[in-house]
């Protein structure tokens, strides 16, 4: 089963960043043989970094080996459903911080996946308690 990538780890190897660059891409050459993916929602928030230009988008995930996920279904819709009214509840309370609704929705995806690769597990771990996270090092 495939690994779902958080926008942050290829936003890193796309602007070369001097601090996670090659530790975000030598960890998705190290899971590639299991398969790569992001959400729709990543490929969305990539968009900038190639200021909206799909082919050129498209052809940086192909050379990453990355694929766009078609897992979205009606459990990985339940589950972000349930996560983020949790969440609001939850900071309608004070006792949950600002989260973006984007990353309720890949850490549901991320459930139908190996795992998510993210820089930022605290808050999916938050709301995915059992979510498989690995962390680019």
């Amino acid at each position: 089963m495939s690994w779902l990538v958080d926008t942050c780890v290829l936003l890193d190897i796309v602007d070369g960043d001097s601090a996670y660059g090659r530790a975000s891409a030598r960890t998705l050459d190290r899971l590639a043989e299991d398969g790569l993916e992001i959400s729709p929602v990543t490929a969305v928030e990539l968009s900038p970094a190639f200021l909206g230009d799909s082919d050129r988008e498209s052809s940086f995930l192909r050379e990453h080996g990355v694929e766009v996920s078609a897992n979205w279904d009606l459990a990985a819709r339940r589950a972000a459903e349930a996560a983020w009214a949790a969440h609001v509840l939850a900071r309608r309370k004070g006792l949950a911080p600002h989260r973006p609704v984007a990353d309720v929705l890949i850490g549901a995806l991320a459930l139908r996946h190996e795992g998510l690769v993210t820089r930022n597990p605290d808050g999916f771990r938050r709301l995915y308690p059992s979510l498989r996270i690995v962390v680019p090092s």
